[in-house]
């Protein structure tokens, strides 16, 4: 009998071309100029705030959910490489749901995406998607300050309900799960090379150890290297202020100034951390893991003790859709155990599932070869599934309240890595 789930062995051995350019799409999502330029021009809409009390969210679910029905269709806009192209997991909900689904490619970066589907949000149009992704961030947070998007009905969640871990039920950007649930998500942390670093770092401090000096990577993105700042003087970007922006610079301008930054990379920095051109830099979580898997390299990833970075790919289904009653019953289905654990092995990205891993354990005993071992990999890897005391260490970017905050944000951080 064929297994809809079990992944072509040539496609799983390739991962890695496909994760590094969804992470390197990832990255123009956040403080890019394109989207800096977007936020400047003040978009304007029928904004609606967000609920100020559980029973005006509610009520604001009750007035939208009542009298809608379900229409047996569903079209879905996802970001690259994010679902094997067989898409056996749509396959299963069409034949479970007798709902059919489109599914399509096309939110590339989200400044780009915003700025496409904002005229016909602000129009009260279909932008032709019932359901959509969308990063943590400026965008995701505009969508919901202008109105734009769906209040969920919790009682038509059961899954999430039932098996999200408790880390993606209250994330900091969209308190409580009112507007999205989580995708997928990454971890931005510490990679080494174990050839060149005799002892293994656990602190931000090690990437401004002087005997480092010239083999350090940090990343380019601003938004990435103020974190990062951040933890090193013990702040939580999330809660931080002007002024904490500004300390962080200056650290950031001392580690800079001492030479030890060797460059300031974007998606580029794990070729030559494997190759020992840096020891030790800034990371993503899914590069490392799937660069081991991909070149059999030994490199190591670790959360340092001030903390480090988590961002979220998040589902949503804008205010004009279609087929809301098709979407929501799509968003929770991703909350099926079985589901969320093969989704995981095909895209090896956090699974928001916990209960995901003894699926791909599962699988990995049924497994042979090549096959077995990558199963293996994916599910004991800390970089698929954090412990408890990982995820007590990771924190969200900085929430931006409008777009001159970010803008000033941008230009303390752009300093560093463009002089």
């Amino acid at each position: 009998m064929n297994d809809p789930y079990r992944q072509d062995p040539a496609l799983l051995r390739g991962m890695t071309q496909r994760r590094l350019g969804r992470r390197d799409a990832f990255r123009l999502a956040g403080l890019s100029a394109a989207g800096l330029a977007l936020a400047a021009c003040g978009v304007q809409g029928k904004g609606a705030a967000r609920p100020s009390s559980s029973a005006q969210a509610q009520s604001e679910v009750e007035k939208y959910w009542s009298g809608k029905t379900k229409n047996g269709h569903v079209d879905f806009a996802n970001w690259p490489l994010y679902m094997d192209p067989k898409q056996p997991e749509l396959k299963q909900f069409t034949q479970q749901t007798g709902i059919t689904v489109t599914y399509k490619e096309v939110i590339q970066d989200n400044p780009s995406w915003f700025a496409k589907i904002q005229p016909q949000l602000a129009a009260g149009q279909s932008i032709g998607y019932d359901l959509m992704v969308v990063t943590n961030g400026l965008h995701f947070t505009q969508l919901v300050q202008l109105g734009y998007l769906v209040a969920l009905d919790h009682a038509k969640l059961p899954n999430f309900t039932a098996n999200a871990g408790e880390r993606y039920k209250n994330e900091s950007f969209d308190p409580g799960n009112v507007y999205s649930i989580p995708w997928a998500s990454g971890m931005t942390g510490i990679a080494y090379n174990p050839k060149y670093v005799d002892t293994p770092p656990t602190s931000m401090a090690d990437l401004w150890n002087p005997k480092y000096k010239g083999k350090v990577g940090m990343m380019s993105d601003s938004q990435e290297i103020a974190n990062f700042g951040l933890f090193a003087l013990g702040i939580d970007p999330d809660t931080s202020t002007e002024a904490d922006w500004q300390k962080a610079a200056a650290k950031l301008q001392e580690q800079r100034d001492a030479g030890i930054v060797r460059k300031y990379y974007d998606q580029a920095y794990i070729d030559p951390l494997a190759k020992g051109d840096i020891w030790l830099t800034m990371a993503w979580s899914g590069d490392v893991f799937q660069k081991n898997v991909s070149d059999g390299t030994d490199l190591k990833f670790v959360i340092p003790q001030e903390g480090a970075t988590i961002w979220t790919d998040n589902m949503m289904i804008p205010k004009t859709a279609t087929n809301p009653v098709d979407a929501i019953m799509l968003m929770d289905f991703f909350y099926d155990v079985n589901v969320a654990g093969h989704l995981a092995e095909y895209i090896n990205y956090v699974t928001p599932v916990p209960a995901a891993k003894d699926v791909i354990a599962a699988d990995a005993a049924k497994a042979t070869g090549a096959d077995k071992k990558l199963l293996e990999q994916v599910s004991t890897s800390p970089l698929v599934f954090p412990s408890a005391e990982d995820y007590a260490k990771l924190r969200s970017y900085k929430n931006f309240k409008t777009p001159q905050e970010q803008k000033k944000f941008e230009s303390i951080f752009q300093a560093i890595t463009t002089a």
